[in-house]
């Protein structure tokens, strides 16, 4: 009886998060469109409403640690399902991420995507891609911002293993900027597929700045490092037993 009622209120939450998407996103779009910079606001203010609805239907509370970059860095992080996207945009000031092309299409994600900077990708290509993601990225470094990048590619269900995709590395080494690592732990409560959301506590946590200098390989090894340790505390903070023994 417990989980059917969890179950349902996650589906109530589901609904209420997209309804609040669709008039947040109509109302902020004819605004947007003479002043782009109004789209931060909108993103913002969708990201923090949501964060309250998972509190108040779900019991899904959720807590920022570390310090929120405010300045011109690259953000890798660690991606388990959407809630992991709300909280950083909640957290940063002017969040761009890298994203999969096929968003340009999804109502309302696309236009405030377009206008807040996020870099298009077509994962598909690999070599190209990443090319283009280096090129895309340089020519919007004049708008200054939070580049996030999720260096598994994809999201990861908790206590699944996946490799780190060289992309982050290049773009640490190309663009010379710094890049801060971030935690989570909610794919513990948020799975990647299914309606229900459990209740608890999600984080998102900031660690310490990677300075620009290293090698990519070097880069790469210390980034999947300190994500995946941090991470896996988070996780059995939580109370997650599923992850895998140490060492393997």
């Amino acid at each position: 009886m417990k989980t059917a009622l969890q179950w349902l209120r996650s589906l109530v939450f589901i609904i209420a998060m997209y309804l609040a998407m669709a008039v947040i996103a109509l109302l902020g779009m004819p605004i947007t469109l003479v002043r782009r910079d109004f789209a931060f606001r909108v993103v913002h203010g969708y990201a923090r409403i949501v964060c309250w609805l998972a509190a108040a239907l779900v019991g899904l509370k959720s807590e920022i640690r570390g310090t929120p970059p405010t300045g011109d860095v690259i953000i890798a992080a660690k991606h388990q399902s959407f809630f992991d996207i709300i909280l950083i945009v909640a957290a940063v000031p002017r969040p761009k991420f890298i994203m999969k092309k096929e968003l340009r299409w999804t109502p309302f994600v696309g236009f405030f995507a377009k206008a807040i900077g996020c870099v298009a990708v077509d994962r598909g290509k690999r070599g190209a891609a990443i090319r283009q993601m280096v090129a895309d990225v340089k020519a919007g470094q004049a708008q200054p911002g939070q580049l996030i990048i999720f260096s598994q590619g994809t999201r990861v269900a908790a206590g699944a293993a996946k490799p780190y995709k060289i992309g982050t590395g290049v773009l640490y080494k190309e663009t010379g900027q710094t890049v801060v690592p971030a935690a989570t732990n909610v794919g513990v409560f948020w799975k990647r597929h299914g309606i229900m959301r459990d209740p608890g506590l999600a984080v998102v946590e900031f660690l310490p700045p990677i300075a620009p200098g290293l090698e990519i390989d070097v880069f790469m090894a210390k980034l999947e490092q300190v994500v995946e340790a941090n991470s896996n505390r988070l996780m059995q903070e939580a109370g997650f037993t599923g992850l895998p023994p140490a060492g393997d």
